[in-house]
C-alpha cells in the first residue's frame, strides 16, 4: 500500500456513522433521519448535506467525545495507508466558540492523535476553520482560538462550509488575525462558486486552496496557479458524490495536473461519501492511468505544501520515500 499524505480532512465529517450513532444512543438523541436503510449518511445535494453534517455533529458536546472521535477517525485513515492528514477543526464545533471550551476540546484532540501516532504510525495536525453560513462576526471568534492555540500543533487556519454565502472579502479581519498569529492560510474556494473565488481567495493570501477544481474553467488562471505553484487540495470523490462533477474521467484533477498545477488528493468528508483515500487512489488510477510514480510526486507536493514545522515534513518526507 502506497503511504499517503493529506491535507483536507474534515474531522467531524470523518466520523463513521455507526461512532454517530453509538454516540447518539448513550446520550438518547434522536438522529436517525439524517442515515438510510443501509444505515449510510443520506442526503439530497450540497446544503442537504450541510444540515445533515451539523446534525451528525450535534452529538459530539465534550471533550472526551473528541478524543474518541480523533481515534476512530486516524483508525480509518491509518488503514488506507495515510501516515500525515491535516484535519480542519472549528470552534463553533469544538465549544461553540469559547476560547477556555476550545482549549479543552483540543487537548484531547492532541491527546488522542498522540496515541494514534504510538500506536498506528500516523501524524496529524491541526488547522481551525471559520465556517462561512455562520457569518464573519462568529468567524472572528474562531480567528481569536486559532490565534490563541496557534503553535507546533495548531498551524494553519481556514474557511469551510457553504461556499455560495457571503464574499470572501467579508472574513478579512479572521485571516489577518490568524495569519498575524503565524498562521498559514488555506481556503474553500472554486468548488461552487467560479474562478473568480480562487482569485479572490489568492488575493486575500491564501497558500492553498481547498478544492479550486472550478479554476479548470479559466485557462489564465490555471496558468496563474501553475506558476505560482499554489497547491490545490482537490477531494475527487466528495466532487463526485455531490454531483459537481460527472465522473472520474471527467473530474478536472486530470487536466489541472496535466497543466502544471501542484494537485493533492483528499477525502474532505470521506463516510459521507461513502470513499477513502486507498478508493480515491484506485479510481484516479483507473480514470487517468496515473501509476506509483505519479502518487508518489502527489505525496511530496502534498508535503511540500504542509503547513507542519520543518522537522516533521522532513521525518514524513522520508517515510514517503520507496524502500531501496
Amino acid at each position: 500500500m502506497i503511504p499517503k499524505a493529506e491535507l483536507h480532512l474534515h474531522l467531524e465529517g470523518a466520523a463513521p456513522p455507526a461512532f454517530v450513532r453509538g454516540l447518539a444512543r448513550e446520550k438518547a438523541i434522536d438522529i436517525s433521519g439524517i442515515f438510510d436503510a443501509d444505515g449510510n449518511y443520506a442526503f439530497r445535494d450540497f446544503r442537504h448535506f450541510l444540515k445533515v453534517y451539523e446534525a451528525a455533529t450535534s452529538v459530539l458536546t465534550s471533550p472526551e467525545d473528541y478524543r474518541r472521535l480523533t481515534l476512530a477517525v486516524l483508525e480509518e485513515s491509518a488503514a488506507s495507508g495515510v501516515i500525515y492528514s491535516e484535519t480542519f477543526l472549528s470552534p463553533d464545533f469544538c465549544g461553540g466558540g469559547d476560547l477556555a471550551a476550545w482549549r479543552e476540546h483540543l487537548a484531547a484532540i492532541r491527546e488522542a492523535a498522540e496515541e494514534a501516532g504510538r500506536s498506528l504510525g500516523i501524524t496529524l495536525r491541526g488547522i481551525v476553520t471559520c465556517i462561512r453560513h455562520f457569518g464573519p462576526e462568529r468567524a472572528k471568534a474562531a480567528a481569536r482560538c486559532a490565534a490563541e492555540t496557534a503553535g507546533d500543533w495548531i498551524c494553519g487556519f481556514g474557511i469551510a462550509g457553504d461556499e455560495r454565502t457571503g464574499r470572501l472579502a467579508d472574513f478579512a479581519w479572521a485571516f489577518d488575525c490568524a495569519r498575524e498569529a503565524g498562521l498559514r492560510l488555506t481556503m474553500h474556494a472554486g468548488e461552487w462558486n467560479g474562478p473568480e473565488e480562487v482569485r479572490a481567495a489568492l488575493a486575500l493570501g491564501a497558500e492553498r486552496i481547498g478544492h479550486g477544481v472550478r479554476a479548470a474553467e479559466d485557462p489564465a488562471l490555471v496558468d496563474e496557479l501553475a506558476e505560482r505553484g499554489t497547491v490545490l487540495e482537490v477531494c475527487p470523490g466528495s466532487n463526485i458524490a455531490l454531483g459537481l462533477c460527472p465522473g472520474w474521467r471527467g473530474h478536472p484533477i486530470g487536466r489541472l495536473h496535466d497543466r502544471g498545477v501542484r494537485v493533492t488528493v483528499s477525502t474532505d468528508d470521506p463516510p459521507f461519501f461513502r470513499t477513502t483515500m486507498e478508493r480515491e487512489y484506485a479510481c484516479l488510477a483507473e480514470a487517468f492511468g496515473w501509476d506509483e510514480g505519479v502518487f508518489a510526486r502527489l505525496n511530496r507536493t502534498a508535503m511540500e505544501a504542509a503547513f507542519c514545522d520543518a522537522a516533521t515534513r522532513d521525518a514524513i518526507l522520508r517515510r514517503l520515500e520507496p524502500a531501496a
